[in-house]
């Protein structure tokens, strides 16, 4: 990674697909022109660019990526070079239909779309892995390339027979007997026990998707079968170009944000050297605040970020729209420099888009890119990207440098296959990913660094964890949460924690023994409210209203803190607090309000410390986000991002004034932001 590592400037540019263009040399040349402009430095070169690369089966075509990539070389530009295995050409079909994928109901797919191939056809590997070797072996020393981006936005799955001979040596390999593999996904119900190993078949529709534990191992199986196909993929680009990074492009979910459900990518991050993900909110919505959609954000940001303990890169965004949101707004006046600084806030070393250039035709025309159809380097949209590109390169002494966190919120994804495939609860109110989010926003509100975790990380370094509905929670992993308690930590868990082990299988004998002795308290049952029911929470002469779930609990070494106000266990216990070694475990039996987790979390933080002493007076509205340098020779300085994410005038109050990088001005104590105003704050100590 050492030209990766001496580039010293942030990434800005994007994904830049000459190979449309081909026919259009005055637009090439007007490209360079406008990167100029633009304050762009880096682009993701050939990501659906087979056709282009190889138009007919052995047929090579590199003269025009020459040209490209020389030319970027020339002019001090980066590359992130994509492998092309995102989308095959229509040859590569044709010849070879085995490559396609087969849906859930067992029908071979034609040719189209993006990632519609099986990971586990050998022709398909076949080819791949041509592509990619002449790729490398020609670009591996190319003075302009940065780093490799492997396919894009990896998805799906195949239910081919060749895949489902994969799954059945899969779960071969993990259970090695059938005893074990009835045991797992409890065989005898509905009469589904296993006498073979050809009897397993993937979920489906039209055969078996009630057997929970099958469906939790496909979906484990679906991980490690894109992860294994990663690796066929970069196998030759790792032994011609090991010093150049290797990423892959990862997704978020829905229009809340949540990480993308479908490939566990706490798994998949020990396998690339670099996080990259796509981020595109959903700005200047009629459902929330721009404050509700910020902490969204930060919220995965600050996940991507800590999945492997280092500054990530945003591969894509947009400077604009977007053209497949229900409703494709485009930003307002000031958006784009402030969402674009947030993500540099969180950890981010890049800002880059998809995609430079509109396409002009298919269904990315009117997808948003630094470069209209109009071809105007005078319009709006070009402008604000030669802002941020501009403001990235006065304050390019912050890239490459940490956030230190002493607060972790743990995300499982074997966890959340789990319980959505759960049938009980609520089935519209199991709302997982959107739980951590709202644990989340107390302390995005209050400026207080979180990483968000899996639970194979380390816990030593946090001073409190906030583990919600690990319904999903192997015994290793509550006997990791005592040591961690033990040892002076404090832990905060909820209602529907603890009731499966990791196949799936529920605890015999009521809630486990290592929890109650944690928490102090058993759980006895659990009450789902319909959508419209409400229960209360009273607690410091406090009302506070619960709603979705609630514990029933006996209390045994815990301490009460507050009871339910309504229903059979009105004045039972609802929050608990166990001092456990030198440490405290918190059990919060119902699904609160905001309100709660407000006045909740700010006195567990007070007790802690936690607060962010920068701060004197904050704004719910107004983020602060910081990134650090620790280096020995030099005194510790701190790079403040105060972002307003509000349409309104705010003020806040810090302590200690700086020198604000975007306009090298000395700042107040008292500090003035204009509705989507951003100041970058450097502070030595």
């Amino acid at each position: 990674m050492i030209r990766y590592n001496l580039e010293e400037r942030f990434l800005h540019g994007g994904d830049y697909n000459p190979d449309q263009w081909l026919n259009y040399p005055e637009i090439l040349a007007k490209d360079l022109e406008l990167m100029e402009k633009a304050h762009a430095n880096t682009f993701s070169l050939g990501i659906f660019a087979w056709s282009a690369l190889e138009p007919a089966e052995g047929v090579f075509q590199f003269e025009w990526l020459d040209k490209i990539m020389d030319q970027l070389a020339k002019r001090n530009s980066n590359v992130i070079l994509a492998t092309p295995s995102g989308a095959r050409p229509a040859w590569l079909s044709k010849a070879y239909p085995e490559v396609l994928r087969t849906n859930e109901k067992r029908e071979k797919m034609l040719h189209g779309g993006r990632h519609n191939h099986c990971f586990s056809s050998p022709i398909y590997r076949e080819k791949v892995a041509i592509i990619n070797r002449k790729l490398a072996e020609r670009y591996h020393d190319h003075p302009a390339l940065l780093m490799w981006h492997i396919s894009n936005e990896y998805s799906g799955d195949c239910h081919c027979p060749i895949c489902q001979e994969n799954f059945r040596q899969w779960v071969k390999q993990k259970y090695q007997t059938l005893a074990a593999l009835n045991e797992a996904w409890w065989g005898p119900f509905w009469s589904h026990t296993i006498t073979d190993w050809s009897q397993i078949e993937s979920p489906s529709p039209i055969g078996e998707m009630q057997v929970h534990g099958l469906n939790l191992d496909w979906h484990r199986f679906v991980t490690d079968q894109t992860i294994d196909f990663y690796e066929h993929e970069i196998k030759d680009i790792r032994r011609l170009s090991p010093d150049v990074p290797i990423t892959t492009n990862f997704m978020a979910d829905t229009r809340d944000l949540i990480p993308f459900y479908s490939l566990d990518y706490g798994k998949f991050a020990q396998h690339v050297d670099v996080i990259s993900w796509d981020c595109y909110p959903a700005w200047h919505n009629d459902w929330g605040t721009t404050a509700d959609l910020a902490s969204k954000v930060g919220f995965i940001n600050d996940q991507y970020r800590s999945l492997k303990k280092q500054p990530f890169l945003i591969m894509e965004s947009t400077p604009s729209g977007v053209n497949w949101h229900p409703v494709n707004r485009t930003k307002r006046p000031g958006m784009h420099l402030l969402s674009s600084m947030q993500f540099i806030a969180h950890g981010s070393d890049s800002n880059l888009y998809f995609q430079w250039r509109k396409s002009r035709g298919s269904s990315e025309k009117f997808h948003g890119a630094v470069v209209d159809h109009d071809n105007d380097e005078q319009n709006r949209v070009f402008q604000d990207v030669a802002e941020v590109g501009k403001a990235l390169e006065e304050i390019k002494e912050i890239k490459g440098l940490h956030k230190k966190a002493k607060v972790a919120i743990i995300y499982d994804w074997d966890n959340n296959w789990a319980l959505n495939d759960a049938q009980g609860f609520g089935l519209e109110s199991k709302r997982y990913p959107q739980t951590l989010q709202e644990h989340y926003r107390y302390f995005w509100d209050h400026d207080i660094a979180v990483d968000v975790i899996t639970k194979d990380h380390d816990f030593d370094a946090y001073q409190l964890i906030i583990a919600p509905m690990l319904y999903l929670l192997p015994k290793e992993t509550m006997k990791k949460f005592q040591q961690y308690t033990k040892n002076g930590g404090t832990l905060v868990s909820t209602y529907l924690t603890g009731i499966v082990n990791e196949t799936d299988l529920t605890y015999l004998g009521g809630w486990p023994q290592e929890l109650e002795e944690l928490f102090g308290v058993s759980v006895k049952e659990i009450d789902t409210l319909y959508l419209k029911q409400k229960n209360l929470l009273l607690m410091k002469e406090q009302q506070y209203q619960i709603h979705d779930y609630c514990s029933i609990v006996q209390t045994n070494t815990a301490q009460t803190l507050g009871v339910y106000g309504a229903d059979f266990y009105q004045g039972q216990a609802a929050v608990t607090v166990n001092d456990y070694g030198e440490g405290s475990a918190y059990y919060l039996g119902g699904r609160t309000d905001q309100a709660f987790l407000e006045d909740f979390y700010q006195e567990v933080t007070q007790q802690l410390r936690l607060q962010n002493e920068w701060v004197r007076q904050g704004s719910t509205n107004v983020s602060i986000q910081s990134r650090e340098s620790q280096q020995e020779q030099l005194a510790p300085t701190t790079y403040y991002f105060v972002m307003n994410f509000s349409e309104e005038n705010q003020e806040v109050e810090v302590a200690t004034s700086g020198i604000d990088l975007l306009t090298g001005k000395t700042t107040n104590q008292l500090l003035q932001l204009a509705p989507y105003e951003v100041q970058i704050i450097k502070v030595t100590a």
